[in-house]
């Protein structure tokens, strides 16, 4: 029997990806339940410092299951077999994901996109919002954090017409960071989760939840969050590992330059 979820870690960089190829990666229950089990072990992972999320074929993932709901509904005997919290487990997970979007992410999908870091687009990419058009309201975050990444109108017209959003739109509206051509997109996502692998752990896990608690509070909470954490974390960094912090710093940059 085939894997629906595939992973593979190299590196401290562990890449995950839907295969449901042949149904565009929809989100069956079976699926989203295994993809779940899978982000919560990573979450403990200690070899796993850094995860991709993507898919095989021509999707990312084309959202839920439409044949599956349309044979059994929203509420069924299967959807409530599953145990795992999908968004909760990715949000959760207290390492980066980078969204390597290599083809359709529609609605559900879309969802799925949005709990990852950093989105990183193939020219495949494409991106809708149908929830109006199946007559099924959002529950997975989409209607509050789109209009956060993009602004109001933005996502009001994407999610009032269910029409869909090229990737090279995507990026001039700032939902995703980069486009690539399709054989590029792995390559260059793997390139960032090394760099990303390269620095300091400790200071990395604390700067993503800060980053996490600002967009979930406000911006004078968040500021007072980061206040008090840089009193508590740096308070005890000694001048000797500065300075060699620094030195690293700067032949990086000069590596990077050369």
């Amino acid at each position: 029997m085939t894997d629906i979820v595939l992973t593979e870690t190299y590196e401290g960089i562990t890449t995950v990806t839907l295969n449901r190829p042949e149904h565009l990666n929809a989100l069956s229950v079976e699926l989203r339940q295994k993809l779940g089990e899978v982000f919560i072990k990573l979450k403990n992972d200690t070899e796993t410092q850094v995860i991709i999320l993507t898919g095989n074929g021509r999707a990312f993932t084309a959202g839920l299951d439409l044949k599956e709901l349309g044979q059994q509904g929203m509420n069924t005997p299967s959807s409530g077999n599953e145990t795992v919290d999908l968004q909760k487990a990715i949000r959760e997970v207290g390492k980066p994901v980078i969204g390597a979007i290599n083809g359709f992410a529609i609605t559900g999908g879309f969802e799925l996109a949005l709990a990852c870091d950093i989105l990183i687009a193939s020219t495949e990419a494409k991106f809708a919002d149908t929830h109006v058009r199946m007559g099924v309201v959002p529950g997975w975050g989409l209607s509050q954090r789109l209009s956060r990444l993009i602004g109001a109108s933005r996502a009001k017209q994407l999610s009032f017409t269910g029409n869909y959003l090229s990737a090279e739109t995507a990026e001039r509206w700032g939902l995703v960071n980069e486009v690539l051509e399709p054989d590029e997109l792995l390559l260059y996502c793997q390139k960032l989760a090394k760099d990303i692998t390269s620095v300091n752990q400790d200071t990395l896990k604390e700067v993503h939840r800060l980053i996490d608690y600002g967009w979930e509070n406000s911006l004078a909470e968040g500021v007072d969050e980061e206040r008090r954490t840089s009193r508590g974390k740096n308070r005890d960094l000694e001048a000797d590992t500065l300075e060699q912090n620094r030195l690293n710093v700067q032949s990086r940059g000069r590596e990077l330059n050369s």
